[in-house]
């Protein structure tokens, strides 16, 4: 991208994070990949990546507190991983074009690396580290919060995550834990996994991702749906017929009694006198 227009849009970037002051100079390391620096290019965005990473932690999992009081430790450690995700970066990044930001190497350049999922999950952690020491955490937040949670939060990658329901339900019915068998093909900068999950004998179920996580997790909800239908859960009893109710006993908990049959009448009784 030449110049001028590189830096329009790193303005309607930083306009995007309500940091309309800051100057264009002050996020373009963010976007510099390690190639690119190997050819001189200047520092590459890894350290700003790594700070940005706990920047990136600190933000959702104080999100998911707030916005879920209900949820339990481990359902929030689940979504949490979800949304810090590289899968969910790099869409996030995605819709923002980084890729067009992002300054490679020439042999990165010829492979189709703008579209990488871990260099475009890599630029936008970077990012917030830059925008965080150009500003402050407040408005880190509010654009993380703005373009990144809330949509994510919403889309099916917020859902539970499939590999650990089917671990806990084969713990929870004693039978093997399961095991995945994956596969990879094509290009690297267009690679595609196949998982394939084994439960006991037998393969229940089979995923296709761009990464060996979004494969393992198609997989773990197929074969979640499988051992959820071979044995669902009980339905409730049905209520009591009025003949077997009985009494209701104080709290509401009823008390059933079986139904007493007339006594028939001894013909050699003498009636009483």
């Amino acid at each position: 991208m030449p110049g001028e227009a590189r830096r329009r849009r790193l303005r309607a970037l930083l306009k995007l994070s309500a940091a309309e002051g800051v100057t264009p100079a002050a996020i373009e390391p963010a976007f510099v990949h390690e190639s690119a620096a190997r050819e001189s290019a200047g520092p590459s965005n890894e350290r700003l990546e790594f700070f940005g990473d706990a920047i990136l932690g600190f933000i959702t999992a104080r999100y998911l507190f707030m916005t879920y009081p209900g949820s339990s430790e481990g359902e929030l450690a689940r979504r949490k991983s979800a949304l810090v995700s590289g899968e969910a970066c790099a869409r996030t990044a995605r819709r923002l074009a980084f890729g067009e930001l992002v300054v490679l190497g020439a042999g990165m350049e010829s492979d189709a690396g703008r579209n990488n999922t871990s260099i475009l999950s890599d630029a936008f952690e970077a990012y917030l580290a830059s925008l965080y020491f150009a500003t402050d955490l407040p408005t880190v937040a509010a654009f993380v919060e703005r373009e990144h949670l809330a949509p994510s939060d919403r889309s099916e990658m917020a859902e539970a995550d499939a590999k650990s329901a089917l671990q806990e339900l084969t713990q929870a019915r004693r039978i093997p834990l399961p095991i995945y068998l994956e596969r990879a093909e094509g290009p690297a900068h267009d690679r595609r996994f196949t998982s394939q999950v084994r439960v006991g004998d037998e393969i229940l179920g089979e995923g296709i991702g761009s990464s060996k996580k979004a494969a393992q997790l198609s997989a773990a909800a197929m074969a979640l749906a499988a051992l959820r239908a071979r044995n669902p859960p009980e339905a409730p009893p049905p209520p009591a017929s009025n003949e077997t109710a009985g009494d209701a006993a104080p709290g509401g908990r009823v008390i059933a009694f079986r139904a007493r049959s007339k006594r028939k009448p001894n013909p050699k009784s003498k009636a009483p006198i």
